[in-house]
């Protein structure tokens, strides 16, 4: 997997109201929630964010409620990862089963600034100039697996129609 894109920062305790606030949720169509994407922590960020961009956040990124919402939210705004120190365990879950790769790293909060263009590529996030760099840590061969194949759904769909051949 190698990523590309312009990081936006977060601090710690990004919760999912601050991703994709309740009062958007009348409509579930991923168009709608991308344009409505993290304005609970920055106004202009749905307006800003490029396909291809990634968050880069501190401690427990989407603590809160479970919804997966929050996760189709910026992922339709454009996010190719989120790179945090660590997630809140279901929202990592829905990253994982919607297709959005969720990287934990300790170092890459502190390595990079808002608006960095950087590259993730194999156990590494490095800036486009080399200066800087953070580790990431494996993602285990299962969570790939999924990842590669767009998500849970996609991934399920696929083993079954291998299954029937």
């Amino acid at each position: 997997m190698t990523l590309v894109g312009r990081v936006w920062k977060f601090g710690d305790d990004v919760n999912t109201d601050l991703i994709i606030p309740g009062r958007y949720l009348d409509n579930y169509d991923p168009a709608h929630l991308a344009a409505h994407a993290m304005e609970g922590v920055n106004k202009e960020f749905a307006e800003n964010v490029s396909k291809g961009d990634i968050i880069v956040a501190g401690k427990n990124f989407g603590c809160g409620s479970s919804r997966e919402q929050a996760v189709t939210a910026i992922k339709h705004a454009g996010i190719s990862a989120v790179v945090a120190e660590s997630f809140a365990r279901i929202f990592y879950r829905n990253a994982i089963n919607l297709g959005l790769p969720a990287l934990i790293s300790e170092d890459a909060v502190d390595a990079f600034k808002e608006g960095d263009q950087v590259r993730i590529e194999g156990d590494s996030i490095t800036s486009s100039d080399g200066k800087k760099s953070a580790s990431i840590e494996p993602i285990p061969e299962h969570v790939l697996k999924i990842l590669d194949q767009g998500g849970l759904v996609p991934y399920i769909k696929s083993r079954l129609q291998r299954e029937r051949a």
